[in-house]
């Protein structure tokens, strides 16, 4: 059990090597809350009980860099994807603007240095799901000229290209499209991210990528098995590859009683008649006397600090950092209940032997590092290699 010493430790190492997260979704959440009316939930302001997210918080909890998921829903598809994710990228925008005290755009590991230099957080951008360029490497390119720096091969559903963890398998990892897609984002400087991708994706996008990988938001399938997490075999190639994979929070990732319980939820709300993600109020009238009848199970800092203890061993300190998926997950950790809760994560792994150069590694410089290897990738590809012109329809017939 970590002490007031273990948290005054944390807080000290955090203060010198903060928090780069993988993975944030608050712009969603401000589409969803209020249509991107950030005077609504303006972030200066306690947002306890809206948001997981807000600027005191994010200093409590010793953040330095986040990567703001730009991600838009699968149901959303073709040019209608491109617009919210378009959408997705200004409300980004709006937040630097409007927060420059504390805020700092970021698009390169030098800016990120040059961010926890001056005190401030550095903003970095994710793509969450391939859907969002519309089979198209020009919209891609595009992406990253408006500062996304990094794309995760899908979201929850299968897209032309590539698998899903979570649907049925496609195209058996990547199709030669998808492979392409892969080598323009090693080309153009923008890190590969495989969480929420099919294990099948993940080697494939190993096999073909000459940068570095990321899984932004993923945690070990051997200490919890769902399909979200990450085999061994894929953890044991990150030291060659050179990639980083950040461990996520979300109960129901972390905790195999978790993944138990939200199957049996799941199966509950088929049962009535309803989608397992349907959120009316006779759907939540189900859910709830579901859970009134099954409690639900709670994740701790604990729980997230097993799956680092796993990753380490596996991957090494130099191959993993943190996704927390705040405000994308409506439930969190117990002590890891929102972006203030990083301390209680650094103090338990004190209380497990982790050093300071070990934990500076998870929290800050393994993310930079990966980002500034990309950028590396990207100089030598791009002096050789100009921007490549595949279509879906050529490449995969």
């Amino acid at each position: 059990m970590p002490t007031e010493q273990h948290l005054e430790e944390a807080r000290a190492t955090l203060a010198e090597f903060p928090v780069a997260d993988g993975h944030n979704d608050l712009p969603w959440a401000l589409r969803e809350q209020v249509r991107y009316d950030i005077d609504s939930r303006d972030i200066a302001a306690d947002q306890t009980g809206r948001l997981h997210t807000d600027l005191a918080r994010l200093r409590a909890g010793g953040v330095g860099a986040q990567f703001w998921s730009v991600y838009v829903r699968t149901d959303l598809t073709g040019d209608a994807a491109v617009s919210a994710t378009l959408e997705q990228i200004d409300c980004v925008e709006q937040l630097l603007t409007r927060y420059p005290a504390d805020l700092r755009r970021a698009r390169t590991a030098a800016d990120m240095e040059a961010a926890r230099a001056e005190g401030r957080i550095a903003s970095l951008m994710g793509a969450e799901g391939g859907h969002s360029i519309n089979n198209s490497l020009a919209t891609l390119r595009a992406l990253h000229t408006l500062g996304v720096r990094y794309m995760t091969l899908t979201h929850n559903d299968n897209i032309a290209w590539a698998d899903s963890a979570t649907d049925k398998p496609g195209v058996g990892g990547l199709s030669p499209f998808g492979h392409a897609v892969v080598r323009e984002m090693n080309r153009i400087g923008m890190l590969v991210d495989l969480s929420h991708v099919a294990a099948t994706t993940m080697r494939a996008a190993l096999d073909t990528s000459t940068a570095p990988v990321i899984f932004s938001h993923s945690s070990s399938r051997a200490v919890c098995d769902h399909p979200r997490n990450i085999p061994d075999d894929v953890l044991e190639r990150l030291p060659a590859n050179g990639g980083v994979a950040m461990a996520t929070f979300v109960p129901k990732f972390v905790l195999q009683a978790a993944v138990d319980w939200t199957a049996a939820a799941d199966d509950n709300m088929r049962a009535h008649g309803l989608h397992h993600l349907d959120t009316t109020a006779e759907a939540m009238k189900v859910h709830a006397a579901f859970e009134a009848a099954h409690p639900r199970p709670v994740a701790t800092v604990g729980t997230v600090a097993d799956h680092l203890d796993h990753m380490r061993e596996v991957a090494g300190i130099d191959h993993i950092g943190i996704g927390g998926d705040y405000d994308g997950t409506a439930f969190t950790p117990d002590g890891l209940d929102d972006v203030a809760g990083y301390p209680n994560l650094i103090a338990e792994l004190l209380t497990r032997g982790w050093s300071r150069p070990d934990l500076a590694k998870l929290t800050w410089q393994n993310a930079v590092r990966v980002l500034g290897a990309a950028e590396d990738v990207a100089r030598d590809l791009g002096a050789r290699t100009g921007p490549s012109v595949a279509t879906l329809d050529q490449l995969d017939g």
